[in-house]
């Protein structure tokens, strides 16, 4: 790939991922605003059930991405010398990516008791 092409790529990854975010701004803006009126009412039960499931998920994904990053750097290491472990690699890489999975039930159980 030359230069100019993956530039090119980085440039339109960036504009998909932009669109992204601003979607998902905007199919979450509602629950963002009531959230915003609880606690402008002075009820911060609503913002404090935000807070807690924004934090179960968030922290999962980052402890996700960090184990992720250790064993897929290990496990593409050892597939690189033995290519017939490759299913046992992906096996790890799924069981760190589980992390993600937990914290969000996690968050779907806080926000269904609100």
């Amino acid at each position: 790939m030359t230069g100019i092409g993956f530039k090119r790529n980085v440039k339109l990854s960036f504009l998909l991922t932009l669109m992204l975010l601003l979607g998902t701004a905007f199919i979450y803006s509602p629950t963002l605003s009531a959230a915003a009126d609880a606690v402008a009412t002075g009820s911060s039960d609503v913002a404090w059930v935000c807070f807690a499931a924004a934090l179960a998920f968030g922290l999962g994904a980052i402890a996700a991405g960090i184990a992720i990053s250790s064993v897929g750097a290990a496990a593409m290491g050892a597939i690189s010398e033995k290519p017939e472990i490759a299913s046992n690699a992906l096996i790890f890489i799924g069981l760190a990516e589980g992390l993600v999975v937990f914290g969000f039930i996690i968050a779907l159980m806080i926000l269904g008791n609100a």
